[in-house]
């Protein structure tokens, strides 16, 4: 891992606090996030280059954002290729796999390089063309859209989001996201009593 990873990740780590901390529509509970993110967990993990499928669409995200996040693509474009994506979902009867369209970088929480059991903080990566089937969790979570517009749909109404938005799901909320010629990047946070119990799709 090349010296100055760590230092690039806290860089962007600090990035998406300004930028939660100027952008803060209300009700989305973005004051408590910063709260928790204060001070920043202790770094007991390592940031090693990811081999994960998800990442040959890196080039082509980081190019699918506008003027409001071009900020946030500055910070994310040295340390994407070495943040830990994975794809954490069981394999599903009669569906085929997501897991090379699919991942999810954790970057503070349970399982992170930044040990934190109160909040976690990372990012989602989907490939063109690809449905995040309806799914559901314990956490409160937000999305800020990176890059890339895609379809949102939340308890059953659904939205078109560019980069510069905003996303609440509420606990045990039923939501999914629709790509289609871009992939989409979007930085995630979990919040409230749970952060550790994982998604699990609506249909489960």
């Amino acid at each position: 891992m090349p010296t100055n990873v760590s230092s690039r990740v806290l860089r962007l780590i600090a990035t998406i606090k300004a930028t939660f901390a100027q952008r803060q529509p209300a009700g989305l509970g973005l004051e408590n996030v910063l709260s928790l993110l204060e001070p920043l967990p202790p770094m007991t993990g390592r940031f090693s280059r990811s081999s994960h499928a998800v990442t040959r669409h890196t080039g082509a995200v980081l190019k699918a954002g506008n003027e409001s996040t071009a900020t946030l693509l500055e910070a994310v474009g040295p340390v994407i290729h070495f943040l830990p994506w994975r794809y954490s979902y069981p394999p599903r009867a009669g569906a085929g796999s997501l897991e090379h369209n699919i991942a999810f970088a954790e970057i503070i929480g349970p399982e992170a390089p930044f040990r934190s059991d109160s909040v976690c903080l990372g990012l989602t990566l989907i490939a063109p063309r690809t449905l995040y089937p309806s799914h559901r969790h314990p956490a409160i979570e937000t999305y800020y859209v990176v890059a890339g517009t895609a379809l949102w749909t939340l308890d059953g109404t659904s939205h078109v989001n560019p980069p510069g938005t905003h996303i609440l799901h509420p606990s045990q909320a039923v939501h999914s996201m629709q790509t289609h010629a871009e992939p989409l990047l979007a930085i995630y946070s979990w919040s409230g009593p749970d952060v550790h119990t994982p998604s699990v799709y609506a249909e489960v």
